[in-house]
């Protein structure tokens, strides 16, 4: 299988639409709202607010879409990571019920502005494919399936049979289908959200960091290299890329890398047996791949990479062969891009909201689903900052709570990465040596 020399460019990089023309800031400004941070949540958050006649002003430290909104899988995956029976058991079963149902609707929330806003995103929604690696898993998306279903969504169980058939590999024991879910190209979703926020009557900034935010009187003050916004109203809107500026915020997550590697463009005959359908996959390892085609036919997967600089040809190396047990028949197909950035993962794998001083809110910590969580967060920051109350929100406001010994805590995340790596790795040489080639 031929490993790529270095390159800078992601495959969403290379070919997303081009975005709209920003400059930084210049001398002093004021607006009803300022966000920080033109991802998903900053973006939806502005367009949520423009749209209610609202004057708001984003401010972004890079360019658009560099960090991890530009570089993510773009799978638009309904839900959360903890299953609706347990969320009623944590928050009740009002607050609970009313938070699973949001969850499940983050989706729609995504391709109701793509739809609204006319976005060219190669936006598609024909579901979202859970495989299961072993009967265990397997048990477990049955739980979570009947769940689901006992609130009349979309979902079902698969057999192996049906999993080899949607998926292309025979590498699964069985699965799960989200009929909610979907998949886009993320930059250029990132980048129509950026027009119809400016078409609304919203300021974007790019290379523009905040450096300073302080209160005086009603007014939130903002400072930036070269201006300063004034506004009664800030969102901080940095997720994985939370600096300085509010430093309890960035030690509330745990910040870890997801690589992902995409093919050469498929043949005809090889992309009509892979991911017919269109569905994107996300599997049941420990440290999951997640998988799908883009629209030029390229094989796309990710997985957990490892920690420091940009990915290189040696650090996806775990990539490659991941492409080769799942999609064996792609042996010796070439790779054109690896690309990265940085998931922001919670101690309770829950997104947060907080109202961290009198105007001043955020959101963040979406655990790998950041599409359509991070567009929903944005929404109800908006909803928030337009007075709704914490009875009417279909979201939690909790205490910001940094983790204890953060920099322990990222160590020992580390560690657990590299442990569950080799418990994977180890597991799958077992079946190896076992024989089990196909669940079918």
């Amino acid at each position: 299988m031929a490993i790529p020399a270095a390159l800078p460019q992601s495959l969403w990089a290379a070919t997303a639409p081009a975005g709209p023309t920003l400059a930084p800031l210049a001398g002093a400004r004021r607006a009803e709202v300022a966000v920080i941070g033109a991802g998903y949540t900053g973006l939806s958050a502005a367009l949520h607010l423009a749209l209610a006649q609202r004057s708001v002003v984003v401010l972004e430290a890079r360019s658009l879409g560099e960090r991890a909104s530009g570089l993510n899988g773009g799978q638009v995956i309904p839900g959360l990571k903890t299953d609706p029976d347990e969320l009623e058991e944590i928050f009740g079963p009002e607050r609970g019920a009313r938070l699973a149902a949001s969850a499940a609707a983050a989706p729609d929330v995504v391709f109701e502005l793509i739809a609204r806003h006319g976005i060219a995103c190669d936006a598609t929604r024909t579901g979202w494919i859970q495989p299961a690696t072993s009967p265990a898993a397997l048990a477990q998306l049955g739980a979570r399936a009947a769940q689901w279903q006992r609130r009349g969504a979309a979902v079902e169980l698969l057999t192996a049979r049906a999993v080899g058939t949607l998926t292309g590999s025979a590498r699964y024991c069985g699965g799960l289908l989200d009929r909610r879910g979907g998949t886009l190209q993320p930059l250029a979703y990132l980048r129509g959200l950026a027009r119809a926020v400016l078409r609304h009557g919203g300021g974007i900034f790019a290379h523009c960091p905040a450096l300073h935010l302080r209160r005086a009187g009603r007014e939130w003050h903002i400072d930036t290299p070269s201006g300063r916004i004034t506004a009664p109203a800030v969102i901080v809107a940095t997720n994985a890329y939370s600096g300085g500026l509010v430093g309890a915020l960035r030690r509330s997550v745990i910040t870890v890398p997801s690589f992902q590697v995409a093919s050469a463009p498929l043949t005809a005959a090889q992309r009509a047996g892979i991911l017919p359908g269109g569905q994107a996959a996300s599997d049941t390892w420990h440290l999951l791949r997640y998988f799908r085609l883009d629209a030029g036919g390229r094989l796309v997967l990710g997985a957990r990479g490892a920690f420091g600089a940009a990915p290189t040809p040696r650090s996806c190396r775990h990539h490659y062969r991941a492409v080769r047990e799942i999609y064996p028949q792609l042996e010796g197909v070439a790779f054109e891009y690896h690309w990265g950035g940085l998931v922001a993962m919670t101690p309770d794998h829950l997104p947060h909201l907080h109202e961290l001083a009198p105007g001043l809110l955020a959101g963040l910590g979406y655990n790998g689903r950041g599409v359509a969580m991070a567009t929903l967060m944005g929404r109800l920051l908006a909803q928030r900052t337009l007075g709704m109350s914490d009875a009417e929100l279909a979201f939690p406001v909790t205490p910001l709570r940094p983790i204890p010994f953060h920099r322990a805590a990222s160590l020992a995340a580390r560690a657990a990465i590299q442990y569950l790596r080799a418990v994977d790795l180890l597991t799958r040489a077992r079946e190896r040596l076992r024989g089990r080639a196909s669940w079918t």
